[in-house]
């Protein structure tokens, strides 16, 4: 389908959601951003959004999955684009819905905990600067909300993989599996202040690379450790709330999803493996996903309107 046919057919819609069913600008609004989260995640596959099969939908439910989305949310989302092909089909743009057979996911009675940026900000604050473990503790809280690590990505990290003039880090996920990562020039600064005491530490032989180090140990840091530390200062800034290093990948993930970013570039981002095919890089460059962070998420936000 031509974009100008696509966009021909989006202006019918939006009439017919503003005038035939009345509703507010912002429902409006939040039926358009959840089907362009559709569009564009077949666009990616190069599939025609009126072409579209039930395998399609799943796909997607399962990729919304992934990144974090709760069932609640990924029932709304659903439901929007549902309309939308039902529309289609009372239109005569389509004969048949593809959408007859999908089965909508069922509300979960415990939902994953998700962190707000004032609630991180307050986990950082609580964070003992004087401390020899302080700066370093606070780089690694800002890392893993602003690249959405794993934590095992995280206590990996190398040196050598830093390009923070360009803004970047490579990390290495599952599988051995490469992927660049942007990083937030806030991170970037407590990364840079954590160097100035990094360099007074004993590092052993085979450890010299490594980004997070223990001046106990001397060597980098184990998944406990870190897992520790964040149990220890969210109790500290008084978060009662189930929090875990992989909770600020679940809040980096779904702040991103929130503000409107790509699923596709948000999937690159975290490095899934059902995505981390080089097909799947033909259609997403580092550029686009660097657009993608700067534009959609808090950190990267916030500091470009400062």
């Amino acid at each position: 389908m031509e974009e100008a046919e696509f966009e021909r057919i989006k202006r019918r819609y939006h009439q017919y959601l503003k005038l035939e069913k009345s509703y507010s600008d912002n429902t409006v609004d939040a039926y358009e951003r959840d089907l362009m989260k559709f569009v564009n995640f077949i666009r990616a596959d190069k599939i025609d959004p009126l072409n579209v099969e039930l395998k399609d939908f799943h796909r997607f439910s399962s990729a919304m999955h992934e990144v974090g989305v709760c069932a609640t949310s990924l029932y709304r989302i659903l439901m929007g684009v549902r309309n939308f092909y039902k529309f289609l089909v009372m239109v005569c743009e389509l004969d048949n819905d593809p959408t007859e057979l999908l089965e909508m996911p069922q509300k979960p009675q415990h939902l994953p905990d998700v962190l707000t940026v004032d609630e991180v900000d307050s986990i950082e604050a609580v964070i003992d600067l004087s401390s020899p473990e302080g700066q370093r503790n606070k780089a690694i809280i800002e890392t893993l909300f602003s690249c959405g690590l794993r934590v095992s990505e995280l206590c990996n990290l190398r040196m050598s993989e830093l390009y923070l003039d360009e803004g970047f880090i490579r990390v290495t996920g599952k599988g051995s599996k490469q992927r660049l990562v942007p990083i937030s020039q806030k991170a970037i600064k407590e990364l840079q202040l954590y160097f100035t005491e990094r360099c007074h530490v004993d590092i052993k032989p085979g450890y010299e690379d490594f980004v997070f180090v223990s001046k106990v140990r001397k060597k980098n840091l184990s998944r406990i450790m870190v897992f520790h530390m964040v149990k220890v200062l969210v109790e500290l800034a008084g978060i009662h709330k189930e929090v875990s290093p992989h909770t600020f990948r679940h809040s980096f993930a779904t702040s991103l999803l929130e503000g409107g970013a790509n699923l596709r570039a948000i999937q690159a981002m975290l490095g899934h493996e059902s995505i981390s095919t080089t097909e799947m890089y033909m259609h997403i460059d580092t550029t686009h996903l660097r657009e993608e962070i700067l534009t959609h998420h808090p950190r990267y936000v916030n500091s470009a309107g400062r």
